[in-house]
């Protein structure tokens, strides 16, 4: 504690969501300034931009840039297999005392054991959003879902980033046989005959999605202006509780209700690591700790600051704790815990999520038809790029990085999928999605509009 007072501690995150940062940035910053004299920044970065930075650090024998990083899933399984986290370190926070250790969706990461080298911060779960005005009766498994979007032809679709990854999973799950048939890691046999399943609901659903399935919302924020507008009839979202907060925001309207499918719905952890060349690791610690405070997660899951679920278990918290989390289930647009977690589906191996990738991210290959997103941030839809997704150097840095990248993907047909999509190995000069080569010291967007990186923090 002594060492961590009066410094700095840099924290990499996504900052996508001015919830999300108007949490950190005027609620979590000013207490550890005011309890700690640590003065909080942050800076933008999220899954293979996080991997890619400490790679090149690492390459370059450079200092860290940063204390501290929003993870989990892909992201925390590369940095592991890079060594390029410091730990163990979780286990000796004073605040993990209170942590749900026995939720299998907290102490297993995408199946990964986090084995100290991350702390959990908080839970998720996948949610339809409907408005009960409109479809008082909504489908409450995939089967009835297929077979109302035919019945209600251009009033569904899903966005092309993480969350519509995520309803995809959901897809894989309840088509494929059940959550069983994809744990104990990579089966591609397994995902092969899951994924041709999903493959054949939507080539048999598209043209009954909104613009036939030749138009895509670019993100989740699109695809929530499309349900307030009401042009189409469901959104989606990778937090149960986002719809209470935008309800209470005014984006959506006051009879939005979050849906849970019978069939299953993804639910995981998000978690903060350390780097193995953090300058200020001990004032990371202290900033992780604080947020496991039932302070912080109390405030995190208000659903007017952020409605991010909590990681503590309540049976282990002070009585006063209890009763003030609990006001917070009282809300009536709030899924009750019971059904969260009758309907919860953890998170399998993140090669699934890897494999899948081609398809929900924008700018980058898929097994649609070339479609166009549509997206209201540049005002115009930009072409799909349909095909291979490839990963690779460029020639004239191919050297040492080259050499360091074929060293890292493993041969085998796991490792040729995993090398197209991303999932193995992040030096050097990356392609992810598209054709085009990125350089992950520079300007990480090309004129496509890809990112190297689409997800929330994985």
């Amino acid at each position: 504690m002594e060492r961590a007072r009066g410094s700095t501690v840099s924290w990499r995150m996504w900052r996508g969501d001015p919830s999300i940062n108007a949490y950190v940035d005027d609620w979590v910053a000013p207490r550890l300034k005011e309890q700690f004299d640590i003065t909080l920044t942050v800076v933008e970065g999220q899954g293979a931009e996080i991997v890619n930075q400490l790679v090149l650090e690492r390459e370059a024998h450079g200092h860290g840039s940063a204390d501290l990083v929003w993870i989990n899933g892909e992201t925390f399984g590369n940095l592991r297999k890079e060594l390029l986290l410091d730990g163990p370190w979780a286990g000796a926070l004073p605040m993990g005392r209170y942590v749900d250790s026995s939720s299998a969706i907290i102490s297993r990461d995408f199946e990964q054991d986090p084995s100290g080298f991350e702390s959990p911060w908080g839970t998720v779960q996948f949610a339809l959003i409907y408005d009960s005005a409109r479809t008082p009766h909504p489908p409450t498994s995939v089967a009835e879902l297929g077979d109302w979007i035919l019945a209600n032809p251009g009033r569904f679709t899903h966005d092309q980033q993480f969350t519509g990854m995520a309803f995809l999973k959901v897809l894989l799950y309840a088509l494929g046989g059940g959550i069983d048939q994809f744990r104990g890691g990579f089966d591609s046999v397994a995902y092969a005959q899951g994924s041709g399943k999903v493959f054949a609901w939507l080539d048999q659903h598209r043209d009954a999605f909104w613009r036939h399935g030749a138009t895509y919302p670019a993100g989740v924020a699109d695809l929530h202006r499309l349900f307030a507008n009401r042009e189409v009839d469901f959104s989606m979202s990778n937090n149960q509780n986002e719809v209470v907060t935008k309800v209470r925001q005014g984006i959506l309207p006051a009879t939005s209700r979050p849906l849970l499918l019978t069939t299953g719905t993804i639910a995981n952890a998000h978690y903060l690591g350390i780097p193995y060349n953090a300058p200020n690791a001990a004032g990371a610690m202290v900033v992780a700790d604080f947020l496991l405070s039932p302070e912080a997660q109390l405030q995190k899951q208000r659903p007017d600051v952020w409605g991010d679920g909590t990681v503590l278990a309540l049976d282990r918290l002070p009585a006063e704790w209890v009763a003030q989390f609990s006001t917070l289930a009282a809300d009536p647009h709030a899924l009750s815990a019971d059904s969260l977690a009758k309907y919860a589906r953890p998170e399998v191996s993140p090669a699934i999520t890897s494999a899948f990738r081609p398809i929900g991210e924008p700018g980058c290959g898929s097994r649609h038809r070339d479609v166009r997103h549509a997206s209201r941030t540049d005002g115009r839809a930009r072409r799909r790029l349909a095909g291979v997704v490839r990963i690779g150097i460029q020639p004239r840095r191919q050297s040492r990085l080259g050499r360091a990248w074929r060293r890292r993907v493993p041969d085998g047909t796991a490792g040729a999928r995993a090398r197209r999509t991303g999932g193995l190995g992040w030096a050097g000069l990356v392609t992810l999605g598209c054709r085009r080569r990125h350089d992950p010291r520079n300007d990480r967007r090309c004129d496509s509009g890809c990112t190297i990186s689409h997800g929330h923090t994985s």
